[in-house]
């Protein structure tokens, strides 16, 4: 089948997310390998965002194809009331991973339903029903996870699920506050305390908060304030969920972005970086404290497909790729040549706000006005989009914001090449 016939049955059957479907013109993609990938036509692309910041051990990686070979030769499923040795070895190597003593998996299909049962799970152990969630926030499509969401895409399918708070955000660059770090004194943190209060405690499950923010703009919180907010949860014996599903698994240049404080949750929901996108799968890890009290009550959580045993097969080949090459430490190293030329090319265009980074995780906060902070106009974005595709390169691209999310297994080399990509694409615009 040609590209062209790829579209058409694709224009005919298909419904893809997040899109208008008619004005949809989708990129035909006939293989990938490593960091690269190429369309119809054999050009190539660099994968500057590992697709949706999940193929963090890029693409086709061998150990992992003969891992869903061999599991799929030996069960392809069973129900998730049984056990199997691929998922009690996936437990085990993410407990392996896990700080502190989240030593309790439970599988699932993807990061939404992660999210979604850890909600579950914090109002049946807590008895409360309240959770709270930043402003700049996005959890998931299901519908519990996007009413704790605060994105342009959840007002469109209220009303959602009841009992989501929200409060303001730690993003210094933007802060609500209109306050400065650290003379500030950790106001941000502060407030989500005021909004307990206010929400009263005895009501509220759970604050839910991606350890450092994703998609609605890369940031990390500024020092100390995680472990604020671990403070405010002990007080007022409230859950803290932390949402690793994008910035997990060496993405900002340790296992889990929540390791770079010394803040330590009472679950952590993953999926991206757990199986890579070559299988679905998702989990949530749970204290042991926390379980010791679920164990003998029923658990209302659970789908067909939870715990897959070729999904299962795949995270354990996945760990197993990211401890023998040593792809924590290379985010880590190359995160700190990306942050230093990001810097760098901050200071040649003037259309760049702001720049923030961890580990192999970035963003370009662009604008029209560096004093005023307006956001860079829309047509823009999208010039700038077309001029990197044409270039080669393959990125996200969110409102105003440019990311850089490349495949953990990238060169210096590579990743300079992209963005020498990305500094001549900005000189057009």
């Amino acid at each position: 089948m040609n590209a062209q016939e790829t579209k058409t049955l694709d224009k005919r059957h298909n419904i893809h997310s997040w899109t208008v479907n008619d004005t949809l013109d989708p990129l035909v993609v006939e293989r990938a390998e490593g960091v690269y990938f190429w369309d119809a036509a054999g050009k190539q692309y660099l994968d500057f965002s590992s697709q949706l910041v999940n193929m963090n051990i890029g693409h086709q990686h061998p150990k992992v194809i003969e891992a869903i070979k061999a599991q799929v030769d030996k069960l392809c499923y069973i129900s998730p009331s049984m056990a199997t040795s691929a998922r009690s070895k996936a437990a085990q190597a993410i407990a392996n991973i896990t700080p502190g003593d989240l030593n309790q998996i439970f599988f699932t299909l993807g990061g939404s339903d992660a999210n979604e049962n850890a909600l579950k799970l914090a109002r049946l152990y807590t008895g409360k029903q309240k959770i709270l969630a930043k402003w700049r926030s996005y959890h998931g499509a299901s519908m519990g996870a996007i009413s704790v969401s605060a994105d342009p895409r959840r007002p469109p399918v209220e009303p959602g699920v009841p009992g989501a708070v929200h409060f303001m955000d730690p993003f210094c660059y933007r802060c609500p506050f209109g306050l400065e770090y650290p003379s500030c004194n950790l106001h941000c943190a502060e407030h989500v305390k005021q909004t307990v209060e206010m929400e009263s405690a005895d009501t509220i499950a759970a604050i839910i908060l991606e350890s450092q923010t994703g998609g609605p703009g890369f940031y990390a919180p500024p020092p100390g304030y995680m472990e604020r907010i671990r403070e405010i949860c002990d007080e007022n014996n409230i859950l803290l969920i932390c949402d690793e599903v994008m910035v997990g698994f060496g993405r900002t240049g340790e296992w889990f972005a929540i390791q770079h404080t010394d803040a330590v949750p009472d679950m952590i929901t993953m999926a991206k970086g757990l199986t890579c996108g070559y299988v679905p799968l998702g989990a949530v890890a749970i204290s042991d404290k926390i379980m010791e009290t679920l164990r003998s009550k029923y658990l209302f959580v659970g789908l067909t497909f939870n715990a897959h045993p070729v999904s299962c097969a795949a995270a354990v080949a996945t760990i197993g790729v990211y401890e023998d090459e040593d792809l924590i430490a290379n985010s880590k190293h190359l995160g700190e040549v990306l942050l230093s030329r990001i810097t760098a090319l901050m200071d040649k265009h003037s259309v760049i706000g702001d720049v923030r980074g961890s580990g192999l995780f970035a963003c370009l906060d662009l604008v029209a006005d560096r004093d005023t902070k307006t956001p860079l106009a829309a047509d823009k974005m999208q010039a700038l989009k077309t001029t990197l595709l044409a270039q080669g390169l393959s990125t996200n691209l969110i409102g105003n914001r440019l990311f850089i999310g490349p495949p953990l297994i990238i060169t210096e080399e590579q990743l300079q090449h992209g963005l020498d990509i990305i500094d001549a694409a900005l000189t057009t615009i």
